[in-house]
């Protein structure tokens, strides 16, 4: 597999619940608060709970990750919101039956060990 071909996988593990304001984020993700926005009104992101006022946002280190993602998806494809959503939606599909298919493989391989 060449490196064009490989698909970027971010597994997050916050052990200890850190959450992020807006602006927080924006820094980390050297970004606008208006495009957060946008990737929560799309579904890409979500705040930890809802609150009345976007400035009022808690958003966990997974969020991040997946705002780092929805970034790089942007900058290296130029893709519109809408791509951006469907993109990362089937790469966590695919992510998952990886994830699956490597359940399967253990228990096969114990299956006929056994």
């Amino acid at each position: 597999m060449s490196e064009k071909d490989s698909i970027l996988t971010v597994e997050v593990m916050d052990s200890d619940g850190s959450t992020f304001t807006l602006q927080e984020v924006c820094l980390r993700g050297e970004c606008h608060a208006e495009f957060v926005i946008k990737l929560v009104s799309y579904g890409i992101i979500a705040p930890v709970e809802p609150a009345a006022e976007a400035r009022q946002w808690l958003f966990d280190v997974a969020a991040l990750a997946r705002l780092h993602k929805a970034l790089r998806l942007q900058r290296d494809l130029k893709m519109n919101l809408p791509g951006l959503a469907m993109s990362l939606e089937l790469l966590d599909e695919v992510q998952e039956m990886r994830k699956e298919m490597e359940q399967v493989k253990r228990q096969l391989q114990q299956l006929t060990r056994g």
